[in-house]
């Protein structure tokens, strides 16, 4: 896995073949060099998984020759892990400042804000971690300060886009800069490590600026409350939002801690200078119906957001009902169809009218869509394109893409390591990779036990014998048995259950019973027998031994 002589290679460990979960690292000459380190979330697949992440154990293992950590921006799935992942990484983080500004809220929350070095690069700036030169290059996207990664080598330039799309008013922060892209594209180019989110969609993403101009007209037309969620990170919109309301003689009111968070940074680096400071949830009933914006989260349906419990009507502040209004000023992420269906299906039964991407002009991308990817292909002229940043389908459309465009693609998913240089560029090799599952404050395995004792326990239920065993190996009094998830606790069954697993514990050698783990294991074997008897299904099955 480490080249036994000096070489170039690119080896994403999250976020190849998959959407979320950034983690890539460039190997040069012995040295490491990780870009982005991000989260991703369960789903309706995973639903034992809130938040998940890549593994890091392989570059864990090597990180006395990691140079450092470079975040190209502050969106969620490429720098939410960093406070969760840098104690096994332990190596200088490079952001930009706004960037920096939402990492250090992050380290905070976890009690490492003194621990982590967080250098901070001005936009377009440059920074030197031998034998890595790396520029950044202005990109437009959906939050503020994306930036690429020019990585100059030995063995010649790579270009890491992170996430972007070619938008001529993107309203905060400047324009992509196609001319740096262009005059790194006349250095020549090795390779272009590229954002595929939206190969597959002909034609343009959008401009935000379009978006700012249609929701000042919807706004307008709409009499009662109007809440509009979108994602967080997104602070243009935010401003759009802010700046329509106030043409519109509304107050905005903005709800939801991730929103609060995001506009503590935007502040603190300059942005949102033309809007007015926000109201609280608490200032909600102090404002007309006609004269309020409600700024909310949980566009994708997250359960505990503030959108999802305002629909419920179980929101402590903020009530919707008859008559009022809420925008979906966002983009369905897939995977979460299903809940963003539930949340909009309460709102509907509550009389709330709904208006999202599929009816209104409320959204664009923050991603490139095909002429983009064409533009850009024309700008940077790379030899090698390496398509990253999307599921499969997404991956090979942008491959198909680059060779139109008369690149060669290669394809790689997370894991492989694809040397760049010298020779002719391929995979050598391959890295190992998992998911690391977010589980209150630790870290637990996506395949280890804990999680796979809890699938079973979602599937299957659960069911526990309690036993009490003196010195010589009596059972004391009757074994009980709890069933959650598989009978409700009154029901008869769990006393015949409770019965027959007596019967077998009482047919156990003396010997035995006066052994704790081999009593244990001989319960838990009864136990499986006693339901088996009633019940086809294979629930998770343990014993509580109590030796007295």
């Amino acid at each position: 896995m480490d080249a036994p002589s000096g070489d170039l290679a690119f080896l994403p460990l999250g976020g190849t073949g998959e959407i979320g979960m950034n983690l890539n690292l460039y190997r040069c000459n012995g040295k490491w060099l990780a870009i982005d380190c991000g989260i991703g979330f369960g789903g309706s697949e995973l639903p034992e998984v809130d938040v998940m992440m890549a593994d890091p154990g392989f570059i864990a293992d090597r990180r006395d020759r990691l140079v450092g950590l470079v975040i190209t921006h502050a969106h969620e799935d490429h720098i939410g892990a960093v406070a969760h992942l840098w104690p096994q990484l332990r190596c200088p983080v490079y952001a930009t400042p706004f960037a920096a500004a939402v990492l250090r809220r992050k380290l905070t929350e976890v009690g490492l804000q003194n621990q982590v070095r967080v250098h901070v690069v001005p936009t377009g700036g440059t920074i030197d971690l031998a034998p890595f030169a790396l520029q950044f290059i202005r990109m437009a996207h959906s939050i503020p300060e994306a930036q690429s990664v020019a990585i100059t080598t030995p063995y010649g330039i790579v270009l890491h886009t992170g996430d972007w799309k070619l938008d001529p008013k993107p309203l905060v922060g400047p324009p992509t800069d196609e001319a740096a892209l262009s005059a790194l594209g006349d250095k020549g180019v090795l390779a272009m490590i590229c954002d595929s989110t939206n190969a597959m969609v002909e034609g343009h993403s959008g401009s935000e600026d379009d978006v700012r101009i249609s929701l000042t007209a919807l706004i307008r037309q709409i009499k009662g409350r109007v809440a509009i969620t979108c994602f967080a990170s997104n602070v243009a919109r935010m401003q759009s939002i802010a700046l329509a309301a106030q043409e519109c003689g509304r107050s905005v009111a903005i709800v939801g801690r991730s929103l609060r968070n995001i506009e503590s940074a935007a502040r603190e680096c300059g942005y949102l200078k033309s809007v007015p400071e926000f109201l609280g949830e608490d200032d909600v009933d102090d404002v007309p119906d006609d004269n309020i914006l409600i700024l909310v989260t949980g566009s994708q349906g997250e359960p505990r957001s503030a959108l999802a419990r305002i629909a419920m009507d179980t929101h402590p502040r903020v009530a919707l009902g008859e008559g009022d209004t809420v925008i979906f000023s966002s983009r369905m992420i897939p995977g979460n169809e299903r809940a963003i269906g539930t949340v909009q299906d309460n709102l509907v039964r509550r009389g709330v009218h709904l208006m999202t991407d599929a009816d209104h002009l409320v959204h664009v991308s923050g991603h490139p869509a095909r002429d983009e990817l064409r533009r850009l292909y024309k700008l940077v002229r790379p030899k090698y394109s390496v398509p990253v940043h999307g599921e499969w389908r997404h991956l090979q459309a942008h491959a198909d893409l680059a060779q139109e465009a008369g690149i060669s693609p290669l394809l790689t998913e997370d894991g492989d390591i694809l040397s760049l240089a010298p020779g002719r560029a391929e995979v050598i090799d391959s890295a190992p990779v998992g998911r690391l599952v977010l589980d209150a404050n630790r870290l637990v395995p996506l395949d280890g036990e804990v999680l796979a004792a809890r699938r079973r326990m979602l599937f299957n239920g659960v069911i526990l014998g309690s036993l009490a065993v003196d010195g010589t190996g009596k059972i004391l009094g009757r074994p009980k048995v709890s069933a959650p998830g598989l009978y409700e606790p009154e029901d008869p069954e769990t006393d015949r259950i409770s019965r027959d697993f007596a019967i077998a514990l009482a047919d156990l050698p003396v010997a035995l019973r006066r052994d704790d783990s081999a009593l244990a294991d001989a319960a838990r074997s009864a136990l499986r027998r006693a339901l088996g008897k009633r019940f086809q299904k294979r629930p998770l099955v343990d014993v509580h031994l109590l030796r007295v």
